[in-house]
């Protein structure tokens, strides 16, 4: 069974910095590419930054320069640091995986709300 579970997301000024960290349970993590999704009220689910197996990152264009996305495979973790933050920012943040191209994995998903 494969569970991810996202934490870090909170309220914050905006200008100010949030990691996100995402655990995920089971023997999947270090072999596959990690992502990052955004959801706003009424709108798409976005991918914010991926990072692949072996390190290789991708970033949205809107958070290129302020969104770090990296993994620790030692502890099945990936995370998401982002600095100066904006409010168009908020909204609910999920961890993603897919494993070997087939089946994909959600996150509960954590709240980022950056007031200006």
């Amino acid at each position: 069974q494969v569970h991810l579970v996202e934490s870090g997301g909170g309220l914050v000024q905006a200008g100010g910095s949030l990691r996100l960290s995402c655990v995920v349970s089971g023997s999947i993590f270090s072999r596959n590419p990690m992502g990052w999704y955004r959801q706003a009220p009424g709108k798409q689910r976005d991918v914010v930054a991926t990072i692949t197996s072996d390190g290789n990152t991708n970033y949205a264009d809107s958070v290129k320069g302020r969104v770090t996305i990296s993994r620790d495979n030692a502890k099945n973790t990936v995370y998401l640091q982002m600095n100066s933050l904006k409010p168009e920012d908020t909204a609910v943040y999920y961890c993603y995986t897919i494993d070997g191209g087939r089946f994909s994995y959600w996150g509960q998903g954590t709240q980022v709300t950056v007031s200006s």
